[in-house]
This record gives C-alpha cells, structure tokens and sequence, in this order.
C-alpha cells in the first residue's frame, strides 16, 4: 500500500508540474515574522508573537495574562509602534502598565461596556489598519458571556488580520478561538512571592512581590522565520505540550495576611 501511495503522488505531481507548486505541501506552514513577546521565558517557548496572526492567552486570574499583556505592550511601544487595547471589562490600570514600561503615548486605550462593544471595536480597528498591536482583553468578563462569541467573528477577525504587520492578542480566561488562533497559551498562577519583614513597621507586616507563572503552549501552527531578538528556541509548526515560567509583578503591603493598599498587575 505505501508503495502505491508513493507512486500516486509521484504521478499527481508530474500531472501538476508547471500550475501547481508543492500541491501537497501545507500551506499554513509559512514562515512569519515574530517579535519578542516581552518576556524571554514565553519567547522561548512559543517563538515570540507572530504578526499577521491572532495569538490567544488563556489563563484564570492571576495566571499572569496582564503580566504578559503588559509586557507585550511594553515591547512594542518602545519601539515606537502605535498598539491599541481594547478593554473589554474596563479593567485596564495606566499607573501599573506606566511602571511596567508601556509608552502610555503609543496607546490607544478603548474602554467598553459590553462585549458586543468590545468585538465592534477590535473590528474597526482591525480593518483601520496602522497598529503593530491590537489587544482584546475580555479577561476580565465570565467565560460563560465570552463563549456565546460565535465562530465566525475569531474566523473574520484571523482574515482581517492576515498579511497584515499587525499582532492580534486575544485574552480570555479559556480558549474560545481555538483552530483560528496561530498561537494559543494557557497559563496558570504558580509559587507566591513575598519579600522580608518591613523594618520600622509591623512585624508581621510583608510585601507581596508577586508569583510565578506557568505558561503552556497549546496550539501554534506558525513557522517564526529569523527574529530580531534572537529566543533561545522556536517552537514548530503544529507543536504543543512544551512549557515556561516567568516571573510576575506585584507590589502590596500585608499585615496578618490583610492587604494593605495592594497594587497588583
């Protein structure tokens, strides 16, 4: 039987030399460009973030999904792209992503009430053109709203963004766009971080620094071709399973396990 298969496709092949290149090559396996997702843990596991793509970032809270966001935007804000964030739970905190190194003037902040705000909004500016990043965070909403989102707005928003220098960042609390995301993420909160005692205060009193958290990738389909900041590793085409830590940012005074003015991102 492989014999003969073989010889099928050897014979399909000739049939087609001339007006069809490579008939049975897959051709979502294009190399893209990647730029680096602003933490070299997630870079080394997913290959960095593709443009032209919709990369998906799933994760419950405290999972680290504003971490990554923000880091995100801090990566490309310093290089002077125009990124724009669709807020879809009006959740998003200036002051933190300022201290976490996002050019606030590069930003294009959209503040909505609903969902149906939120996808109208990652539309027009999809179609707009003229950003390097575009991010939609529902991750704020319940998963139970996010998952009535039909099939096909994913499906549109992936055209729209396709050919385009454009990266699409989707954050959910669980995968909902699924096969027409290049990349998908799932992360998960790991070990808490707390600094020492806090001399001149309360005893008992700590900082809480922040936590570790545990990304996994679950889906690419991407090929990252050379990339300027040069991972540690590229993740293939078609590749989950593999996993990362990175360190989140949080910053709160505590006294007896009470939070005392927390600021966390």
């Amino acid at each position: 039987m492989p014999v003969k298969l073989a010889a099928l496709r050897s014979h399909l092949e000739s049939s087609l030399a001339g007006r069809i290149l490579a008939p049975f090559a897959y051709r979502d396996r294009r190399s893209v460009e990647t730029v680096s997702a602003g933490i070299a843990a997630v870079d080394a596991l997913a290959g960095g973030l593709p443009r032209g793509g919709l990369t998906e970032i799933c994760g419950p809270f405290c999972s680290g999904r504003t971490s990554l966001l923000l880091a995100a935007l801090a990566s490309r804000t310093a290089h002077a792209e125009a990124c724009a964030l669709v807020d879809g739970g009006d959740a998003f905190d200036p002051h933190s992503a300022e201290a976490a190194g996002v050019q606030l003037q590069q930003l294009l902040w959209v503040r909505c009430r609903s969902i149906d705000q939120a996808l109208r909004a990652t539309d027009l500016l999809l179609q707009g053109g003229g950003f390097g990043l575009i991010a939609l965070d529902l991750g704020d909403l319940p998963s139970e709203t996010v998952r009535y989102v039909p099939l096909n707005a994913w499906f549109r928003f992936r055209r729209a963004v396709e050919d385009t220098p454009t990266i699409l960042l989707l954050l959910e609390q669980e995968s909902h766009a699924k096969t027409c995301a290049s990349l998908v993420l799932r992360l998960e909160a790991g070990p808490v971080r707390w600094s020492s005692a806090m001399p001149g205060r309360h005893p008992q009193a700590c900082l809480f620094d922040g936590w570790r958290a545990r990304a996994e990738l679950l889906h690419s389909r991407i090929q990252p071709a050379a990339a300027a900041f040069s991972p540690e590793g590229f993740a293939p085409a078609d590749s989950a399973g593999g996993m990362a830590m990175f360190e989140t940012q949080a910053k709160g005074s505590y006294f007896d396990g009470v939070p005392i003015e927390p600021k966390t991102q």
